[in-house]
C-alpha cells in the first residue's frame, strides 16, 4: 500500500482539528471564575458548563463513529468540524448562562463527531508501520499537550482578555480547517449497509445514563435515587445493548473488537489513565490558584514544565518504541505517571511550587509522553479497515467515560478531607490508585497478549495484525 500524497498536510488537518477539541475540553477549567461572575452562574451551572460537554461528547461518540463508516469519513469530519465552530462562536457570544450551557452541548455534537474521525482518517490514510507510528505517536501528543495548553490559553484569555476569547479562537482556525479537508483528506468511500438504529439509541441511552449518574454523583453522592437510577438505567441498557449487538447484521459497537486482548485491556487501561489525569489537571489548577496564589495565568503557565517534556518525549516514541517495544514503553510511562502523581499528593502547606509541583509534573508529563500513543495503538490494533470508525469510537469513549469517572470519583473521596491541601492530596492519591489499577490492566492484559503475538522483542507502534 503506497503513502498518501500529502501526508503533512493530512496530519496537520487532523492534529489541529483534534486540538481544538482537547483544547475546549481544558480550556474551561482556568475561566470557570470569570464565567461565573460574568454571567452570574451559580455552583450547579457552573458545574454543567462542563458536564453538558462531557455529557453529549461521550454519548454520541459511538454514533459519530459509525456515521463516518457509512457517509464517508471526509464529509463527516468537515461537518463535525463546522457544527464545533458553531458552537464555539455561540458560546463566544453567550448572553446568559443557559445560553452557555446549551452552546457546550452542540459543541460535545461536533466534538464526538470530528474525534473518531480523525482518528478513522490517520488509520485510513498511514498504512500500518512507521508511517502509522509516527502519526499515531502525533496524535497521542496532540492529546496531551492540547489538555495542558487549554488551562494557558484559557488562564490567559480570562486574565488579560476576556473568557470569551478562550472560544473565539477556535473560529478561523477551525474554518480554515474545514475549508482546507475536502482539498487534502482522503476520500473513503460510504460503505452501503443498514443503519442499526437500535445499537445507535442503545449506545447513545446507555452512555449517556452512565455519564450522567457518574457527574450527577459527585453533587449528589453515590446514593442519590436519581443518581441510583442512572447508573440502573445504564447497566440494564448495556445489557441489552450486547444483546442487540451480538444479533445485529452491522453493528454500531462490534463486539468483534473486544475479542483482542490488547485491544480490550487498552479500552479498560485508557479509562484508568484518564481518570488519574482528568483530575491531575483539576487538581492542580485548584492547588495552584489557591494555595500558592497564582492568577489564572500563571496558573496555566505552571503546566509548562509537563507540556514540554510531554513534547520531547512524544516526538521521540517512535524511535523509542521501535527499539524497546510498545509494551515496555507503555509499562514505563505509567510507572512514570504514578511515581510523579503520587509525589505531587504529598504537597503540604510548607511546599512551594519549584520543589513540590514543578519536579513530579516533569515525571508525568514523561510518563504520558510515552503512555498516550502505546494505548491509542493498541486500541486500533490490527482492526479491519471496516471496523475503523467503530474502533476509533470505542478508543475516544473509554476516553470520555474515564474522565467523567474519574473526576467524579476523585471530587466525592476528597470532599470531606478538610483544607485544600488535604482534599488535594486525597484526591491525587487515589489518582495514584487509579494508574496503578491501569498498570495492573497492562501487565496482566496488554503485556502477555503482545508477547504471544510477536516473537520479536521490538516493534514499531500498532504493527500487530489480527490473524
Amino acid at each position: 500500500m503506497s503513502g498518501p500524497a500529502h501526508p503533512r498536510a493530512i496530519l496537520a488537518i487532523v492534529l489541529v482539528s483534534y486540538f481544538l477539541i482537547l483544547l475546549d475540553n481544558s480550556v474551561i477549567f482556568t475561566a470557570l471564575p470569570s464565567i461565573a461572575t460574568s454571567l452570574d452562574l451559580g455552583p450547579t451551572g457552573l458545574s454543567w458548563v462542563q458536564d453538558a460537554y462531557t455529557l453529549v461528547f461521550g454519548g454520541l461518540l459511538l454514533l459519530g463513529a459509525r456515521l463516518g463508516d457509512l457517509l464517508g469519513r471526509r464529509p463527516v469530519f468537515v461537518v463535525g468540524l463546522l457544527v464545533f465552530v458553531t458552537a464555539s462562536f455561540l458560546i463566544g457570544v453567550a448572553p446568559a448562562g443557559w445560553w452557555l450551557i446549551a452552546g457546550r452541548a452542540l459543541q460535545g455534537v461536533g466534538a464526538a463527531i470530528v474525534a473518531p474521525s480523525s482518528l478513522a482518517l490517520l488509520t485510513a490514510s498511514f498504512a500500518e508501520g512507521e508511517a502509522r507510528s509516527r502519526a499515531v505517536a502525533w496524535y497521542a501528543a496532540t492529546a496531551g499537550i492540547g489538555a495542558s495548553l487549554g488551562m494557558l490559553v484559557g488562564g490567559a484569555a480570562a486574565e488579560w482578555i476576556s473568557w470569551r476569547a478562550g472560544f473565539f479562537v477556535n473560529v478561523p482556525i477551525g474554518i480554515a480547517m474545514a475549508v482546507l479537508a475536502p482539498r487534502y483528506l482522503p476520500t473513503t468511500q460510504p460503505r452501503p449497509g443498514r443503519f442499526d438504529l437500535a445499537g445507535a439509541f442503545g449506545t447513545v441511552s446507555v452512555v449517556g445514563s452512565l455519564v450522567f449518574g457518574i457527574l450527577e454523583a459527585g453533587d449528589r453522592g453515590w446514593d442519590d435515587p436519581v443518581v441510583l437510577l442512572a447508573l440502573s438505567l445504564a447497566a440494564v441498557g448495556l445489557v441489552a445493548l450486547v444483546r442487540n449487538e451480538a444479533r445485529a447484521a452491522e453493528p454500531v459497537m462490534p463486539l468483534r473488537l473486544f475479542r483482542d486482548r490488547r485491544r480490550s485491556s487498552a479500552y479498560a487501561a485508557r479509562a484508568l489513565y484518564l481518570g488519574a489525569m482528568i483530575g491531575f489537571f483539576y487538581f492542580t489548577s485548584l492547588l495552584m490558584q489557591d494555595a500558592l496564589g497564582f492568577s489564572p495565568f500563571e496558573a496555566g503557565a505552571g503546566f509548562l514544565p509537563m507540556t514540554v517534556v510531554n513534547f520531547a518525549v512524544a516526538t521521540a516514541l517512535p524511535r523509542i518504541a521501535r527499539r524497546y517495544g510498545e509494551a515496555p514503553v507503555l509499562v514505563v510511562g505509567v510507572v512514570l505517571t504514578l511515581l510523579g502523581m503520587a509525589w505531587l499528593s504529598r504537597f503540604d502547606a510548607t511546599s512551594t511550587y519549584l520543589a513540590a509541583v514543578a519536579p513530579p509534573m516533569v515525571l508525568i508529563g514523561a510518563g504520558q509522553g510515552l503512555a498516550f500513543a502505546p494505548l491509542t495503538s493498541f486500541g486500533i490494533v490490527g482492526v479491519r479497515s471496516e471496523d475503523a470508525g467503530a474502533a476509533s469510537g470505542v478508543v475516544n469513549t473509554s476516553h470520555q467515560l474515564g474522565m467523567a469517572l474519574g473526576l467524579a470519583l476523585l471530587v466525592a473521596v476528597s470532599a470531606d478531607a478538610g483544607d485544600l491541601t488535604a482534599r488535594v492530596g486525597v484526591a491525587l492519591t487515589w489518582g495514584a490508585g487509579l494508574l496503578a489499577g491501569c498498570l495492573v490492566v497492562v501487565m496482566a492484559g496488554i503485556v502477555p497478549a503482545t508477547r504471544r503475538s510477536a516473537p520479536a522483542p521490538a516493534r514499531p507502534l500498532a504493527t500487530a495484525t489480527e490473524r
